[in-house]
């Protein structure tokens, strides 16, 4: 098992059926921390509203990171868009300053991570730059159907995989995204107005989510970590002991199990 000072994870998407959540249980069994960041998109209440959908993978997900918490593990809970979690229990759970306690987990909005070697990293969801978000929620909907199919297209794509014996990950969705003009400048634009608004608050850099395409990069002398996700891409940002980051890509476990243990 490796260890690391912080794990950062985001867009888990949990309630939907394109969620790598059999991945993610290998990865969390197989990499331990101090810290764990989840920024945003774990629960997919959008999807959740429109139709019900939880495994046992699913469920199984929530008791590994609950568990983690009361092991002693620090565990932040940074809400996105899919999940406003800190809104929904706002009136509910005591208010303890910028953050919600919900049992062992503190639930915000955002937060700063201080690194090993003493730089203050801005760590937020990011769809708050998200023009579309903003302006165009109906767009961001009808926009999540078409995304939904190419999900259903990628699980028939691993399926064959996996009956090959190949122990691989390659998402459709993302290799056609991240061909289009559109999508290339939409992430660019992401990219640099999260690097403007860190640069303004006097933060080292940023690590944020939401777009699911994990990057580590330097932008205008701001840190850029995009932790991914666990629908296309599997990957996950960590910080080794001495404050050094990293992006992990975690492989589809060769063997699938809905009914494997925490």
């Amino acid at each position: 098992m490796a260890h690391y000072r912080s794990i950062f994870l985001s867009d888990v998407h949990l309630g939907t059926r394109g969620c790598q959540a059999e991945s993610l249980l290998d990865f969390l069994r197989h990499n331990s921390c101090q810290q764990l960041y989840l920024v945003g998109d774990i629960i997919d209440l959008w999807r959740l509203k429109v139709r019900w959908y939880w495994p046992r993978s699913h469920n199984t997900v929530v008791q590994k990171v609950l568990r983690l918490a009361r092991s002693g593990v620090i565990v932040r809970y940074v809400c996105g868009n899919h999940d406003p979690v800190y809104e929904l229990l706002s009136d509910y759970v005591q208010n303890q300053g910028n953050a919600l306690a919900l049992g062992d987990i503190a639930i915000l909005r955002e937060a700063v991570h201080e690194t090993a070697d003493g730089k203050k990293l801005w760590v937020i969801h990011g769809d708050q730059f998200d023009a579309a978000m903003r302006y165009a929620t109906w767009l961001i909907r009808m926009g999540d159907h078409g995304y939904t199919l190419l999900l259903w297209s990628n699980r028939l794509l691993q399926s064959a995989f996996r009956r090959l014996g190949l122990r691989r990950h390659w998402s459709l969705s993302a290799y056609i995204k991240y061909r289009v003009k559109k999508a290339v400048q939409f992430i660019n634009d992401y990219e640099h107005l999260l690097a403007e608004e860190t640069s303004r608050r006097g933060y080292a850099g940023v690590i944020c989510g939401h777009i699911h395409h994990a990057e580590q990069k330097t932008i205008d002398g701001i840190l850029y970590y995009n932790d991914g996700d666990w629908v296309e891409s599997c990957t996950a940002l960590v910080e080794h002991t001495d404050g050094r980051m990293e992006i992990i890509h975690w492989p589809i476990p060769l063997r699938f199990d809905q009914h494997v243990a925490a």
